[in-house]
C-alpha cells in the first residue's frame, strides 16, 4: 500500500526577501550599537579598551546567539505548519535599556566615583538581575498574555515605538533633513509599495549607500575621521568577566528599584512582540521566547555587556518586506563579527547618523499603524489609552534631559514654576513610571469597559491597584504604599465596574470581522499547552 504522507518541499535558508530584511534590520541593529558604543566612551568614559575589547564582543555573543536560536524557531514552526512564509523575530540589544543603564545606573555611580569600573560593575549587576527577572516572566507571562486583550498588548507596543523608537530618530533625521529625508522616502517606496529597483537591488542597502553618498558628497563626512577610526580595529575575544559581576551584585539593593520593573517590562515588551507577530501571522512559543530574553542577558552580563539584548519591535515589518528564516542569523553574525574586529569606530565615521535612522522611524511607522489595524475598530479608545503612559514617560525623559542640561533638575526648579510654565511634570512622572505595564492595564480596562464586560474590567483595575500600591507602576520604587493616591483611584474604579457588572449588562456585540471578543488567536499554543496535534489542526479565529 503507497505512503499517502504528503512531501513536504525543502525549506530554503534564504530567499529574495531576506536581503532586503538583512539591510533593513542590520542596519537597525547597527546604528544602536553605534549608539551605545558612544554612549559608554562619551558619557561614562569607559577606556577605548574594555569598550571594543569586552563590552562589543560579549554583545556579540548573546547577538549571535539570540539570533540564531529565533532562526531555529522560525524554521521548526514552518516545518510544523507546512508553510515557507514564517519570518523570524528580530533580536539586538534592547533600545530604552541602553539609555536606562546608562544614565540611570552607570552615569550617577561615576560621577559620584569618578571610576567607570564601578560604573560598568553596577551596570552588569543590573544587567543580570534584568535577565533572571525576565527568566521568571518566561512562565507567568504566557498567562497574562492569554488573558490580556490585543488592542491593551499592542497598543503600549505603539506607545513604546511612536515615542522611544521613532521620536529620536526623527529629531536626528531632521537635524540633516537633505541626507534623511531621500532615505526614507526611498525606504518608504521600497517597502510599502510593490515597487522594485532595477535588478531587484536590496531597498535598505540602497538607501543606505544613497544616504551615505549624498553625506560625503555635502561634506558631511571627514577622511581624517576614517583614518584615526582604522587605526583602531583590533581583534577582540570574548571572556567571563565573573568578578566584576560578582563585585556590583555585592550592592545590588539600590539597583532592585529599577531592575524589577524595567524586568517586568522586558518580559511584558515581549509579550506584546510576541502578539505582533501572531498579528502577522507567525505563532510563537511566548515562554521559549522570554527564557532565550533572559538567558541572554544573563550570559551577557557574564561576559561582560551591560546591555540586555531582547526581541525588537518590527516583526511585521521584516515580514513585510520579505524576510523569512535567513535575515535573523545572517544579521547575529554580521554584528557580532563587526564586534570581534572592533569595526564600529571606523562604521560610525564612514556612515552618516542621518542616512542610518529612518529605518527606526519606519519600524516605529509601521507599529503604530499595526495597533490600530490589528484590533477591532471598537478598541480604538483602547488603543490611544495604551499609548499614553509611554508618551508620559518619554516626555518626562526629555523634561529631565533639558534640565540637566541647564544644570539643574526638576526638583531644584520645583512643581509650582513647572506647573506654572504649563509643565505638568509632576503628573505626567507618576503616569510614567512603569509605562508599559501601566499602558498594559489601562488599556485592558478601556477595552473591556467598550465590551460591557465589567467584571474583567474591574479585575484589570484591581490589578493596577496592587502594582500601583507596591510600585510597579505609576512608583518611584519598589516599595509598600508606593503611591497610595494612585491605587485608591484603581481601587475606586474596580469598584464602579464591580458595580455596573451587578446589573448583568448584555457584552457588545463584535463586529463581523471581528470573530469570537473570547477566544485569542491560538494563545493557548503560545502557552505550550497544545500537542502537536492540536497545533496544526487548530482554526485561528479572526
Amino acid at each position: 500500500m503507497a505512503s499517502t504522507t504528503p512531501t513536504v518541499a525543502p525549506l530554503p535558508y534564504w530567499v529574495r526577501g531576506d536581503t532586503n530584511a538583512f539591510f533593513g534590520f542590520g542596519v537597525n541593529v547597527l546604528v544602536n550599537v553605534l549608539t551605545l558604543t558612544g554612549l559608554c566612551l562619551a558619557v561614562v568614559n569607559l577606556p577605548e579598551g574594555e569598550v571594543f575589547g569586552t563590552i562589543l564582543p560579549a554583545l556579540g555573543i548573546a547577538l549571535v546567539a539570540g539570533n540564531i536560536y529565533y532562526t531555529y524557531l522560525a524554521r521548526r514552526l514552518a516545518r510544523r505548519e507546512n508553510r515557507t512564509d514564517v519570518t523570524a523575530l528580530p533580536y539586538g540589544p534592547s533600545v530604552p535599556h541602553m539609555f536606562i543603564v546608562i544614565f540611570v545606573i552607570m552615569l550617577p555611580i561615576y560621577l559620584r566615583t569618578q571610576d567607570p569600573v564601578r560604573a560598568w560593575e553596577a551596570g552588569l549587576a543590573w544587567a543580570f538581575i534584568i535577565g533572571v527577572i525576565v527568566l521568571i516572566g518566561a512562565f507567568v507571562g504566557p498567562y497574562i498574555r492569554r488573558y490580556a486583550p490585543r488592542a491593551a498588548l499592542l497598543g503600549t507596543l505603539a506607545g513604546i515605538s511612536i515615542t522611544f523608537i521613532s521620536m529620536n530618530p526623527a529629531g536626528q533625521m531632521w537635524r540633516m533633513a537633505w541626507v534623511a529625508l531621500p532615505v526614507f522616502a526611498l525606504l518608504l517606496i521600497g517597502l510599502l509599495t510593490d515597487v522594485k529597483l532595477p535588478f531587484n537591488f536590496p531597498i535598505g542597502l540602497a538607501a543606505l549607500l544613497l544616504g551615505t553618498a549624498i553625506g560625503w558628497a555635502g561634506g558631511a563626512m571627514s577622511v581624517p575621521d576614517v583614518t584615526a577610526a582604522a587605526r583602531d580595529i583590533a581583534v577582540a575575544v570574548p571572556s567571563f568577566k565573573l568578578d566584576l559581576l560578582f563585585t556590583g551584585l555585592t550592592d545590588m539593593a539600590p539597583l532592585l528599584a529599577t531592575a524589577i520593573p524595567l524586568g517586568v517590562y522586558n518580559f511584558t515588551e515581549g509579550m506584546t512582540n510576541v502578539e505582533s507577530a501572531a498579528t502577522a501571522g507567525d505563532n510563537y512559543n511566548l515562554r521559549s521566547v522570554l527564557l532565550a530574553d533572559g538567558a541572554g542577558a544573563v550570559i551577557g552580563a557574564a561576559l561582560g555587556s551591560p546591555f540586555p539584548p531582547a526581541v525588537y519591535v518590527g516583526h511585521p515589518g521584516w515580514k513585510a518586506a520579505g524576510g523569512r528564516s535567513g535575515y535573523s542569523m545572517a544579521t547575529g553574525v554580521v554584528i557580532a563579527v563587526l564586534c570581534f574586529l572592533g569595526m564600529f569606530g571606523l562604521l560610525g565615521a564612514i556612515f552618516p547618523t542621518a542616512a542610518i535612522v529612518p529605518i527606526l522611524l519606519y519600524i516605529g511607522l509601521l507599529i503604530g499603524a499595526q495597533a490600530f489595524q490589528a484590533t477591532p475598530r471598537a478598541h480604538a479608545a483602547a488603543v490611544v489609552a495604551a499609548l499614553i503612559p509611554n508618551i508620559a514617560a518619554w516626555a518626562t525623559g526629555q523634561i529631565d534631559n533639558a534640565l540637566a542640561a541647564a544644570g539643574t533638575t526638576a526638583a531644584a526648579v520645583g512643581d509650582d514654576a513647572l506647573n506654572g510654565a504649563g509643565v505638568i511634570y509632576d503628573g505626567l512622572l507618576v503616569l510614567g513610571q512603569g509605562a508599559i505595564l501601566a499602558g498594559l492595564v489601562l488599556g485592558a480596562v478601556v477595552v473591556f469597559i467598550i465590551d460591557r464586560r465589567f467584571v474583567r474590567a474591574a479585575i484589570f483595575a484591581g490589578s493596577g491597584a496592587v502594582l500601583s500600591f507596591i510600585g510597579l507602576i505609576h512608583g518611584e520604587r519598589i516599595e509598600w504604599n508606593a503611591n497610595g493616591q494612585v491605587a485608591l483611584g484603581y481601587l475606586f474604579v474596580a469598584v464602579i465596574c464591580a458595580v455596573f457588572a451587578l446589573g448583568r449588562p448584555t457584552p457588545r456585540e463584535p463586529d463581523p470581522e471581528e470573530g469570537d471578543p473570547d477566544q485569542q488567536p491560538d494563545r493557548a499554543d503560545l502557552a505550550g499547552e497544545r500537542t502537536d496535534t492540536d497545533r496544526r489542526t487548530s482554526a485561528l479565529p479572526g
